[in-house]
């Protein structure tokens, strides 16, 4: 029998984790178009509301139903507003392991809401499911997503070298793939046991990621 994450929401002081809907159609097919989410993503260029709405209504569901992960909107206490999207994918349920992702909106970073999103899916997943690790993996040039990962307590565990296609403009303005180092950060529940409202975000999005 295969075993699923409960379809839930998750609340922390500004912001709200929850399952996508369509109505978040537009934002989010808007985030993953920034340019700082091509170049770090896989997902597809442009990325149209038509792959918006599938991811929503389709794909982002059957992570839960079929056991993979689980795939949270965040958004604003306050506003609504999407800020962005994490991602629990890879689930090994033997293991009690799972692989952390997530994307925030442009207009959303440097709020610290990448950390305080990351930092609340993780003591969901260590505290009410009893996991024992979480993962992240960050291109070695994305300075940004490895900020946040060392702001949660993430331990650096090595470098798989060539591991990961990132994206580049080239001169003429089109996109080109670049190989790119991946580095390999854990979270533990012991490594959980510092002072988290001391945590600041710099703006960030994971780079390790088949979105779509």
């Amino acid at each position: 029998m295969t075993s699923t994450f409960p379809n839930i929401s998750i609340s922390t002081e500004r912001l709200v984790l929850r399952p996508f809907e369509e109505p978040d159609t537009e934002a989010f097919a808007e985030m993953m178009n920034d340019e700082l989410v091509v170049a770090w993503t896989s997902v597809p260029h442009p990325y149209t509301q038509a792959d918006a709405r599938a991811w929503i209504t389709e794909l982002a569901p059957a992570e839960r139903t079929e056991g993979r992960g689980i795939v949270f909107a965040v958004t604003e206490f306050l506003t609504q507003r999407l800020v962005g999207i994490v991602h629990l994918r890879n689930t090994d349920w033997r293991v009690r392991s799972s692989e952390l992702s997530y994307v925030i909106a442009p207009w959303a970073r440097g709020e610290g809401y990448a950390s305080e999103a990351a930092l609340a899916t993780a003591q969901w997943l260590f505290n009410d499911q009893k996991f024992e690790r979480l993962e992240l993996r960050t291109a070695a040039d994305n300075t940004a997503s490895q900020q946040v990962a060392q702001k949660i307590g993430c331990i650096s565990e090595g470098v798989l070298r060539g591991a990961w296609i990132a994206r580049a403009r080239t001169g003429s303005g089109t996109w080109t793939d670049v190989r790119t180092d991946v580095i390999v950060w854990s979270l533990l529940p012991e490594d959980l046991a510092g002072d988290a409202d001391e945590l600041a975000d710099t703006g960030g999005f994971t780079s390790y990621s088949d979105w779509n």
